[in-house]
Order: C-alpha cells, then sequence, then structure tokens
C-alpha cells in the first residue's frame, strides 16, 4: 500500500447508470444538453446509455438515438452498455467508441439481472466481447455484486477472480469491480484488491462504488492506497440498480472531484462545469440530487 496517484481518472456513468433506476423520463433532447455539457467538463469517458431490450429499462429506451445525437469531443471516449449480440450491432450503428459488457459474480443476482447462469452468460459475452474488438472498440467488463449480494449474502474473493479471469480471457481491456449494493467497508476493499492485485496489475482495475452506506469515499481512499487510479461515479450521486433491493445512488461525481482536488490528485475535470451539469439534471429531475458538495455549492450562489 502506498501513497495517493498523482493523477485519477473518472469514468461519468450518470447517463446510464444514473438515469437506469429513475422513475420519471427525462426527455432525448434534455439529455443530449446534459451529455454535452458533461463533455465540455473534462471527464474523459461518458457512458452514456444501455444497449438493453427497452421493456427492461424505459429510461434508456432512446439509446441509438441519443448515439446519433451528442456533439463529440474528440478527447471523450463515448461508451455504453451492450448485453448481446444484437445490443452491440445497434451500439455500433450509434457509434460508441468503447462496449461495456456485465454479469455478476453472484449466481442469484446474475439471473434476476441478466435471466441466466453465469455459465450461460460466458458465451454470449464471449461472442460480443471478440466482435466489439474486431470492430476496434475498447471494452471493460464490469462484474456486479464483488463484496455482497441482495440474495446470497457475503462473495469472496475468489468468486470474483474466477469471472475476471473468464472476461480477460475473452479480451477485456480493463475490469470494473463494482459494490452493486453499497454495503462494503474498507477492510472488505482491502481483501478484495489483496487478491485481485495480486492476479492483475493494478492500471487493468477500475473501482464503481455506490453510497448506499455512505462508505464511498472511504473506499475510494482505500482503494487509491492501493494504486488504483480509476474510478466510475456518477454526476450528483445519481443511480441504483433495478435489480438490487436497496441500492442507492453511485458515488457522486461532484463529491469524488473534491476529494481528488482536496488532495492535490490531478483528474482534468472543471468542477465549475461539472455542477453546472449536475444542476441542470437536478432541475430535470425535479428532486435533489445527493451529492452532499454540489448540495454545498448551490447553497453558496
Amino acid at each position: 500500500m502506498g501513497q495517493w496517484p498523482e493523477f485519477v481518472q473518472i469514468k461519468e456513468v450518470g447517463p446510464r447508470d444514473g438515469l437506469q433506476n429513475e422513475k420519471k423520463l427525462v426527455a432525448t433532447p434534455d439529455k443530449v444538453n446534459w451529455i454535452n455539457m458533461l463533455s465540455e467538463s473534462g471527464v474523459k469517458e461518458i457512458e452514456f446509455s444501455s444497449f438493453v431490450n427497452p421493456k427492461w429499462i424505459p429510461a434508456l429506451s432512446d439509446a441509438h438515438e441519443l448515439g446519433k445525437k451528442i456533439k463529440r469531443n474528440p478527447d471523450v471516449r463515448y461508451s455504453a452498455l451492450v448485453p448481446n449480440m444484437k445490443g452491440l450491432e445497434l451500439a455500433l450503428e450509434a457509434g460508441i467508441d468503447g462496449a461495456s459488457v456485465f454479469m455478476s459474480a453472484s449466481e442469484t443476482h446474475n439471473k434476476k439481472n441478466i435471466n441466466k447462469t453465469i455459465d450461460d452468460t460466458y458465451p454470449v459475452l464471449k461472442e460480443v466481447v471478440r466482435e466489439a474488438k474486431i470492430a476496434g472498440k475498447h471494452v471493460t467488463g464490469y462484474v456486479s455484486t464483488v463484496f455482497d449480494c441482495p440474495y446470497e449474502g457475503k462473495i469472496t474473493p475468489e468468486q470474483v477472480i474466477q469471472v475476471c479471469d473468464r472476461l480477460i480471457e475473452f479480451g477485456v481491456d480493463d475490469i470494473s469491480l463494482g459494490d452493486t449494493i453499497g454495503s462494503a467497508v474498507p477492510l472488505q476493499v482491502e481483501q478484495l484488491l489483496d487478491a485481485v492485485l495480486a492476479a492483475y496489475p493494478k492500471e487493468k482495475i477500475i473501482m464503481h462504488f455506490h453510497n448506499t452506506r455512505g462508505m464511498a469515499i472511504a473506499n475510494i481512499m482505500t482503494s487509491m492506497q492501493y494504486g488504483i487510479s480509476r474510478f466510475d461515479s456518477s454526476i450528483g450521486g445519481l443511480g441504483g440498480c433495478p435489480y438490487a433491493p436497496g441500492a442507492a445512488g453511485n458515488v457522486a461525481t461532484n463529491d469524488v472531484l473534491y476529494l481528488m482536488h482536496g488532495l492535490g490528485i490531478k483528474t482534468g475535470i472543471d468542477e465549475k462545469k461539472l455542477q453546472e451539469a449536475a444542476l441542470f439534471i437536478q432541475n430535470k429531475l425535479g428532486k435533489p440530487l445527493p451529492s452532499k458538495s454540489l448540495a454545498y455549492a448551490a447553497s453558496q450562489q
């Protein structure tokens, strides 16, 4: 365990992971304007939507249209969640730069989320990863419930490694490890990273924390002490998993930036521009977002 990294890369997942659980639908033109604001904030990757069947996640049914209409910043990678070959075909048509495949380390959560067993999920993802790589796209493998499952309880590092091994074997460029229900504490992060970093270089690992119990920032600091410098976060703290009861939003990008910049860690992101984007989507949703630093900044205006 060492000191803080000099630079941290943040993937903004608000347009996908943030909106997928919202009951109020955001109009496509508003999403386009919002993503365009995010594109100018200095964020290097935006996960703009998910190409899953619209009947499962109606809030993201405009993924294809969104991909066509957003203004592309050449410095930003525009990625999306892709469940299968049909989703990949639509995503490629929409102009994705990166494809994210996803599965769970928990058998029960995988069945609830994907409607398949873990073993039945592998062949589907293998084909998607292969074809995405042939198309020249960056591929991230998401592994959900890496600490705890809402149905099975504790998940062991060995279970996580088994899934990571297969995804790496398929050819993913990196792995995002998700605390889907936001239950982890720093000791669990240490235990998982001890195992994961014995198997893979830290550069391949992204951490994805939800803030259900207020532990996300503590878990990010623990991860950084292990040399991890890539994190997923959601503007304003939007989000939650439809298939993980009680899961609150992702850690707020605004709060992560406040932490990083306070520690002297570079992110390349303009806090003021990100705050404007957060206030924009907060207004469209008609409710306050959970980010503490956003609420404080708004109160000072």
